[in-house]
């Protein structure tokens, strides 16, 4: 089993990730530094969100997979996901990614 990245050093990677491709990158919530679970708010050209967490795999990984899409209907039930994901865990880290081709940032 490989190492973790401390929560907080991942997170910047990615920022840093999304800014180099021309993108938009900030914190919603800052969880705990070095252990703090991180989910990705991935925002498209229509401003419609998508989460992403590390969902755990047959092999014992835990890949990037969307968990939640935000509904043009009731965009709030969405945001109001994401406030009670942050009540259940404050610990965890949500960050919001604006990038052509998102997907592309988080894989491998």
């Amino acid at each position: 089993m490989a190492t973790r990245l401390p929560a907080h050093l991942e997170v910047s990677g990615l920022i840093r990730r999304a800014q180099a491709q021309g993108g938009f990158a900030m914190v919603l919530h800052k969880g705990e530094p070095d252990s703090g679970t991180i989910l990705i708010v991935m925002v498209d050209n229509q401003g419609l969100g998508a989460l992403y967490e590390r969902m755990p795999q047959r092999d014992g990984t835990r890949d990037w997979a969307k968990s939640k899409v935000q509904d043009t209907d009731n965009k709030q039930e969405f945001e109001d996901y994401l406030t009670r994901r942050q009540r259940q865990d404050p610990d965890v880290w949500i960050i919001e990614l604006t990038v052509a081709d998102g997907q592309r940032l988080i894989r491998g």
